[in-house]
């Protein structure tokens, strides 16, 4: 059996949504899965940072299919995959939520589907603890999700079409564990309350298309100030963007990079965020990325 995944990247949080909003975006990361008569799985990588990724079974793509057969009780074939890495490593853009989600949807394939798109879900929130990004990298478009008992409700819709995205990545990593270290263990009700009320605000004008409102519910109190102090020159590289035209801006992920929303051309906010960096020393490239609306796709 042989076939291919497309897998998008995803900005989650999307500012005061926490663990739960994401929003899958148009870069990709593709594996081409064939079974083979072999001890041992194979992996070939190409692209970003694939000389950090490993080449045997600790892969997380065969961890993470190797996770979903043990669920179901069942043996895997062996398998070599061919994967080409679009996104870039360790920079807010689920790049590991890919290979997750990727690991999960092959396996189910290979023994014939027994899953459903939801059950997946719940494997791969799983294994990556949240499910922020592997909603939109399943679902694609506009995700929100919740985990209870061990089961994501997932709601997802298309987001306005009129929405345009700009990442910029700046050219240093920032792991998610050391993102998450840096999180109090408690927050005040005063900022618990602030970030309700935009999350919810940001949701229903997502839903309903207005851009302005999304732009307006993206500031937050729960994860973005105290990682800010994690990613130089944050608040002159955002004070810029918004000075340049976008809407709202946030991390992306845990970061480093930052995601714009606009609904005019985005070549200046991405032009202005860029230019600070640079003034400050560090190289950072500029992605204006559509939004996904098909989510993992098998071809």
């Amino acid at each position: 059996m042989e076939f291919s995944l497309k897998l998008p990247g995803s900005t989650a949080n999307l500012g005061p949504g926490y663990d739960a909003l994401g929003l899958a975006l148009g870069i990709y990361n593709r594996v081409t899965v064939r079974t083979i008569d072999a001890e041992k799985h194979r992996i070939r990588l190409c692209g970003c940072g694939c000389g950090e990724l490993p080449l045997d079974g600790s892969n997380l793509f065969f961890q993470a299919a190797e996770t979903l057969a043990e669920r179901l009780d069942l043996k895997l074939p062996r398998i070599e995959a061919e994967m080409t890495v679009g996104i870039p490593l360790a920079r807010g853009l689920g790049s590991s939520s890919t290979a997750i989600v990727g690991g999960v949807v092959a396996a189910n394939r290979l023994l014939d589907d027994p899953l459903s798109r939801a059950q997946l879900l719940d494997v791969a929130t799983e294994m990556e603890g949240h499910p922020d990004n592997v909603s939109p990298c399943l679902y694609g478009g506009f995700t929100v999700s919740m985990m209870s008992d061990g089961h994501v409700t997932c709601v997802h819709a298309e987001p306005p079409p009129e929405l345009r995205t700009v990442v910029v990545i700046p050219d240093f990593q920032l792991k998610t564990q050391d993102a998450r270290d840096a999180l109090p263990d408690e927050v005040s009700h005063r900022d618990a309350t602030f970030n309700v009320g935009r999350s919810s605000v940001l949701t229903a004008a997502m839903l309903q298309g207005d851009l302005d409102a999304v732009g307006a519910a993206m500031q937050d109190r729960m994860h973005q100030p105290y990682r800010a102090a994690l990613i130089p020159n944050y608040d002159a590289v955002t004070a810029a963007a918004i000075e340049a035209g976008a809407l709202g801006v946030a991390l992306s992920g845990a970061g480093p990079s930052l995601f714009a929303i606009t609904k005019e051309e985005t070549s200046t906010v991405g032009e202005a965020m860029v230019r600070v960096w640079e003034q400050n020393g560090i190289t950072a490239t500029v992605h204006e990325l559509p939004v996904d609306l098909e989510g993992t796709v098998i071809e």
